[in-house]
């Protein structure tokens, strides 16, 4: 596994400490437990330029070190990054937690959890599917090439293509790396192979021609000031022949390897199928639910929530009159109204982003009132590019650059406009934009006085716990759906999505269920269609246990703020409440929790 990949954090550290001139400082003198963090998570994403300038903080500086530059993503590297991840983990304990309190205690707990779960993953060297058809670098890097890096002037121009001629030879490591995976028995199911294949066939169609990595290029020279024609035409030429001689060639030989793993795989959709599978969910469950759940309680939380949704979706669908079918054909009915589905045009997607829009200026004005903390940073709402929309999920955040040159974006899936009617539009913006992801991912950038591990740390259970939280609180307490019974519709058939990925995923990778039962029991009760449910299902086939962060870490936060209430009667205030889960930053749900029993304490003794 790639263990940079998921230490999304330490690059905070990096490039603010380099931006404020004191990293050798920091390196070199380590003084209490705050600065050994940033020190350590220094050291852990320096390897990472594609990170860095995920961030957008040094990019186009004195500072740029890296931007005209791609990781490395060999097994050496993975090897080298393990190894700096254990000793940074040994060296926490000289720093705690003993003598430790307040704050520095919680960055303890909190950084102490996150290295001992990345290194009890990475253990397991050959654990999962390192290209498939929604990951990996034939997926990621296209985006990260036209989407996030940025083209301002020349030397920026310079590096971009740098970074595209890097590609070509970041496409052989992991040609190298599938191989190896192969000969120690980890190779994508039949299913899978297919739809990685044609991913990988349609970005290289057309050749450097129509490749995005080309065609994205000649608007972005236009911008730049004093820039020749003839400078322009020569850029992009260099760019085609990089495309041509390397990446389409990279492509190419990964097509080919594809080709003949498919020949020899299985049709079997759970993780057990491969070395150590069971031992590999049992610590993606961990690391996903940051609980200590086995994959059996999982699945019987999961069959019960199913039912109690069910029976709320029936109770909305009786007042509208929709009385014949079970709940999932009923909702099938209602998905397929050609009153709520937008056109399937150009001036159709426009009108679908331009209502989110508008449902995201209602949400904010009534944000204050349940929020003492407010993102600064705006929201944009987007499309998700062209190319990757096959395999994309209906929607998905990106949160906001430090420098304030990129906002935070909501990316919608816009293929087939029917795929998202109307009235489940809210719905998916309050989970991804406000105040779902967008607040949780944004404030948590204006945390004070605590290791940057503490800003953006990757703890998937708090992280959609949050946002499918924020889903409920937009509907039961902020009233969005006031007078908009099928808005609330909308909400529950959402809720009942995460708590059947509940079932599917522990159905598919503990109980041996195979893809098509999967996509048959989350069509029958979710009321989705079949196209939409079996990109899911596929998606839960290559992340074991992602899916279930969602429902478990929005019952958790349930559960603490009923305690908080019933707790503190009439000195309970759901502002305060948010400050203290949102405030903090991610962290596990365990660690939460004691935050959570550390405030009602502290309020009860206020005046």
């Amino acid at each position: 596994m790639r263990i940079v990949l998921n230490i999304l954090l330490g690059l905070v550290g990096l490039v603010l400490i380099l931006a404020a001139g004191a990293y050798f400082w920091f390196w070199a003198t380590p003084v209490g437990v705050n600065n050994y963090i940033n020190k350590v998570t220094i050291e852990a994403a320096i390897d990472s330029p594609e990170l860095i300038t995920q961030l957008g903080i040094i990019d186009n500086t004195p500072l740029d070190f890296h931007s005209g530059k791609l990781s490395d993503y060999t097994e050496a590297q993975d090897k080298k990054s393990l190894a700096k991840l254990k000793r940074a983990r040994a060296g926490l304990d000289k720093y705690g937690p003993d003598g430790l309190e307040g704050q520095e205690l919680l960055s303890w707990k909190i950084t102490a959890w996150f290295f001992d779960d990345l290194i009890r993953q990475a253990e397991f060297e050959y654990g999962g599917y390192r290209v498939n058809q929604i990951s990996g670098v034939t997926v990621d890097l296209p985006q990260f090439l036209t989407d996030i890096h940025v083209i301002k002037n020349e030397k920026s121009v310079k590096r971009y293509i740098s970074r595209v001629n890097e590609f070509g030879r970041v496409l052989r490591e992991v040609k190298a790396r599938v191989e190896d995976d192969r000969a120690h028995g980890v190779v994508p199911p039949d299913f899978i192979i297919d739809k990685a294949l044609n991913g990988m066939r349609n970005f290289i169609e057309g050749g450097a021609e129509a490749n995005p990595l080309v065609t994205t290029l000649p608007a972005k020279l236009e911008k730049i000031e004093g820039l020749s024609e003839e400078a322009r035409t020569a850029y992009v030429d260099e760019a085609k022949e990089i495309v041509s001689s390397q990446v389409i060639p990279g492509y190419e030989a990964l097509i080919a390897l594809f080709e003949d793993m498919a020949k020899t795989t299985d049709h079997n959709a759970g993780v057990w199928r491969i070395p150590d599978g069971s031992k590999i969910y049992a610590a993606a469950l961990k690391s996903n639910t940051t609980t200590d759940m086995t994959a059996d309680e999982i699945h019987e939380i999961g069959l019960s929530e199913v039912a109690r949704i069910e029976a709320e979706m029936d109770a909305i669908l009786i007042q509208q009159g929709l009385t014949e079918g079970d709940v999932s054909t009923r909702v099938k009915q209602l998905m397929s109204d050609p009153a709520q589905i937008f056109p399937n045009t150009d001036e159709g997607r426009q009108q679908m982003l331009d209502y989110l829009v508008e449902l995201n200026t209602e949400v904010m004005e009534k944000a204050p009132q349940y929020f003492i903390t407010l993102p600064p940073q705006p929201l944009e709402v987007v499309r998700v590019p062209e190319y990757s929309q096959d395999s994309s999920p209906g929607g998905y955040y990106n949160p906001p650059a430090l420098d304030g040159s990129r906002p935070g974006r909501f990316y919608i899936n816009l293929k087939n406009t029917a795929d998202n009617p109307r009235w489940t539009l809210p719905t998916l913006l309050y989970h991804e934009g406000a105040p779902g992801h967008h607040f949780q991912l944004s404030t948590s950038q204006m945390i004070k006085n605590v290791p940057v591990l503490r800003k953006l740390s990757p703890f998937n259970a708090y992280a959609e716990g949050w946002a499918l939280y924020a889903e409920r609180l937009a509907s039961k307490d902020m009233g969005m759906y006031a007078d908009y019974p099928l808005g609330d519709l909308g909400r529950l058939q959402a809720e009942m999505f995460r708590a059947v990925r509940l079932v599917v995923d522990t159905g598919m990778h503990a109980k041996h269920w195979s893809r098509e039962e999967a996509i048959e029991y989350m069509v029958s009760k979710t009321g989705m269609t079949e196209e939409e449910v079996t990109r899911e299902i596929e998606r839960y086939v290559v992340w074991p246990g992602q899916a279930t962060a969602y429902k478990t870490g929005q019952l958790a936060i349930l559960a603490m703020r009923d305690r908080a209430e019933k707790e503190l009667g009439d000195k309970f205030d759901l502002r305060e409440f948010h400050e203290v889960v949102l405030m903090n930053g991610a962290m596990p749900l365990g660690i939460l929790d004691e935050t959570v029993d550390n405030w009602i304490a502290e309020e009860k003794t206020s005046q």
